[in-house]
């Protein structure tokens, strides 16, 4: 597969919707994780990221312009022991909870399926990241209508066990912009990863349409001690 430029994957799309970043540094010391937020209605543009826990969830920024929040209101980011998830929506919850019954990540989302936001049917994109014993894999997944057809679900669960120093993987949940919204196509993106946090964090948020962009989520986990760091950037201030 060929790495391509996050940096320009990013410019060169008004649109991509929200999206998952999940790799390794080259120097292989740290797992890197971001997830971003775009919005092209009020309701939508109208959030912040805020910490929560070990985690984040979304907020509005101004509660008197909040509409309908069932789509838009939800924690992101979740950690479970060594495990941290990251999704688009409230099946973070799921995977939370039905992980901690034990279950898989596959099998808590064989639960779940796209959002039903016709005529979109916007894919529900999830993250785990694993980290034990200085041991590190991740696995992405993608829920989606059978090209626009909101009677059958497609799911993809991609698993990357022993991740390779310097790359990473980037899933969105739109092609590009349309109307309707075009969701993703194929498998999960080869993409470069950065050492330095700031500028890896700094290069994502200054890739993202002007316009577009909601809000940002950095987080880079030493694999031998499990210490984070985390970065959220949001256009509303």
């Amino acid at each position: 597969m060929q790495m391509l430029s996050l940096e320009n994957e990013l410019k060169e799309n008004s649109y991509p919707g929200r999206g998952i970043v999940i790799g390794k540094t080259p120097n292989g010391k740290h797992a890197v994780t971001a997830y971003f937020i775009m919005g092209r209605s009020e309701n939508s543009r109208n959030r912040v990221f805020v910490e929560e826990g070990g985690g984040i969830r979304t907020e509005a920024f101004d509660p008197s312009k909040l509409v309908d929040p069932s789509l838009i209101i939800y924690a992101p980011v979740r950690v479970l022991g060594n495990k941290t998830i990251v999704t688009n929506g409230d099946q973070t919850d799921t995977i939370y909870e039905l992980m901690d019954k034990q279950q898989t990540f596959e099998q808590a989302l064989r639960t779940r399926e796209f959002e039903p936001d016709a005529p979109n049917y916007t894919p529900r994109i999830s993250g785990i990241m694993h980290i034990e014993d200085g041991n590190y894999n991740y696995a992405m997944s993608i829920l989606k209508s059978n090209n626009g057809n909101p009677e059958a679900c497609n799911r993809y669960t991609f698993a990357y066990n022993n991740p390779v120093n310097g790359e990473g993987h980037f899933i969105h949940t739109y092609k590009c912009d349309g109307n309707p919204l075009p969701s993703f196509e194929g498998e999960p993106k080869l993409v470069p990863m950065m050492d330095d946090m700031d500028a890896f964090t700094d290069m994502l948020w200054n890739s993202l349409n002007e316009d577009n962009k909601v809000s940002l989520f950095v987080r880079y986990i030493d694999i031998e001690t499990g210490k984070y760091e985390t970065k959220i950037v949001n256009k509303n201030k």
